[in-house]
């Protein structure tokens, strides 16, 4: 299976959970010695894990990644579409690249990094995609990821059209929904994490591997059933009024 994102926060913490079930993981980030580093921590628990440096923003990039994990496993039953990214920015101080920067990584990723395993997904007879998508954006606004948000919204009808074409292959896409957790990236953005652990109703900030835990739950044999959905991670923070 693969990870793309899967050297750092939400997506180190999927590879994290599908690593100690036993599965054999392959992880894609940009930066090779972050990926190095991240596959030799997943593996001291015991998993079989390897790594593929590829910029998932470009289709070409995607490609690259599904013939390097095909070359050397000769399989992919399970693709997790998590590498994004949510640099924050104003409306009124958006530029053209900005946007770009983000769709390229948080859309045209997803989307051509589902298209380059299609082929090997659709031989797995297992075939599964799992979206990290995002509650802001398809549920909630947050001043300053206007572009984030329509990413991130963008990525649920992608995931739906997509469900009922590859349906026919055998191949089920869903999406996980995260609320606020606690990564690399949140760390960056300096917020006040008492603050925001505070504003939800569990009381704490969500662990990557309650979003490992759900999209281990998609690509098992007993949501074969399920596709097209969403569930959305956020210690109940959409409930509050």
């Amino acid at each position: 299976m693969i990870v793309t994102g899967g050297t750092k926060g939400i997506g180190f913490g999927i590879a994290e959970v599908f690593a100690n079930a036993g599965d054999h993981v392959t992880i894609v980030g940009r930066d090779l010695d972050t990926a190095a580093e991240a596959a030799s921590r997943l593996a001291e628990g015991g998993g079989t894990v390897g790594y593929v440096v590829a910029d998932v923003s470009r289709p070409d990039g995607c490609v690259r990644m599904a013939e390097e994990v095909l070359a050397a496993h000769g399989a992919i039953d399970v693709l997790c579409a998590n590498a994004g990214m949510f640099a924050m920015k104003r409306l009124s101080a958006m530029t053209e690249a900005d946007y770009d920067e983000t769709f390229d990584l948080n859309m045209k990723g997803c989307m051509f990094s589902v298209q380059a395993c299609l082929p090997a997904l659709a031989a797995s007879e297992h075939g599964r995609v799992v979206v990290t998508s995002s509650i802001t954006g398809p549920i909630t606004g947050v001043p300053g990821w206007t572009h984030y948000g329509a990413s991130k919204a963008a990525q649920l009808g992608f995931v739906r059209a997509a469900a009922m074409e590859l349906a026919p292959q055998g191949i089920t896409v869903n999406a996980i929904l995260p609320g606020t957790i606690l990564s690399e990236g949140l760390l960056e953005l300096g917020m006040n994490l008492d603050k925001a652990a505070a504003g939800i109703p569990l009381k704490r900030l969500g662990d990557p591997r309650d979003i490992g835990h759900a999209a281990y739950f998609f690509a098992s044999d007993e949501a074969s059933y399920i596709t097209g959905q969403t569930l959305v991670i956020d210690g109940g923070v959409t409930l509050i009024e």
